[in-house]
């Protein structure tokens, strides 16, 4: 998988998925520019100099509207954008029920990123990123439940998660999943705040990150955007942009993955 990197680096942790009918064309979502990179192979990736301004998010006005309502909601300081091409193996016009069923439980199945693999710049190897990814009944209680599924994704669909990585230690997680007729997508929160080693960095809920899944004929067009309130403290930003880039790739192939299980070859 090829990438560019525009002027950083790109966030992103879970995916987010918007309600609401989709465009169904590239040209019709997407600036001429991004489509020809996209189609090469290439995924983009940028850390936004203004976290008030997504510059990447598809010409959506639903896609746009969660974007702003985030914005409002937390003021971030840091705003990572990525869009990428999958082009479904069926090569089918459009997804049938089952694939977009099938694609919808595979991205529920968040037990599935334990053990994810990235690439470690200050480690120089490939590390965990995931050492505990598990779906659990309720923050409070926090008994573990096992993937969820549906014989049809739902409009919406609330669950939680604990995981542990070895950038933000053991963490729990909102994410709320919804399904249109065009478009699977999720949004990821913090439900507790989150640490850089012995040091707090973002609130509670001052993260999002949202990524929608939007079928575009024989492709996917892949939105993700991650929204972060950190803390002013020297080389917090820095660290956070490289440390959301290698959740990024990692995820991306991740999904891929995920993916590829939901559509026939």
């Amino acid at each position: 998988m090829k990438h560019i990197f525009l002027r950083v680096y790109i966030a992103l942790t879970g995916v987010f998925l918007v309600p609401g009918v989709f465009s169904d064309t590239l040209d019709a979502l997407i600036a001429p520019a991004w489509k020809t990179a996209l189609l090469s192979g290439e995924s983009i990736t940028q850390l936004a100099k203004n976290p008030a301004v997504p510059e990447l998010s598809p010409r959506d006005a639903q896609v746009r509207r969660l974007t702003a309502g985030v914005i409002k909601e937390i003021n971030p300081t840091i705003l990572s954008e990525s869009l990428y091409l999958y082009k479904k193996p069926s090569g089918a016009a459009s997804w049938t029920q089952a694939e977009k069923t099938a694609l919808y439980n595979n991205m529920l199945a968040l037990s599935t990123l334990a053990g994810l693999q990235y690439y470690s710049v200050s480690h120089k190897s490939m590390r965990a990123l995931f050492e505990i990814s598990q779906v659990i009944d309720d923050p409070a209680t926090q008994k573990p439940t096992g993937d969820p599924s549906r014989s049809v994704p739902p409009l919406s669909l609330t669950v939680y998660a604990r995981q542990k990585d070895l950038t933000f230690g053991d963490n729990i997680y909102q994410y709320d999943y919804f399904a249109s007729e065009n478009a699977l997508a999720l949004i990821q929160r913090n439900f507790t705040a989150m640490s850089l080693g012995i040091v707090p960095v973002i609130s509670k809920n001052m993260l999002r990150s949202v990524v929608a899944v939007i079928d575009a004929g024989e492709y996917l067009l892949i939105y993700s955007a991650s929204f972060a309130k950190t803390v002013s403290l020297p080389g917090v930003k820095n660290r956070m942009g490289q440390s959301f880039a290698n959740r990024a790739e990692a995820i991306l192939g991740w999904f891929t993955k995920q993916a590829d299980k939901a559509f026939i070859r």
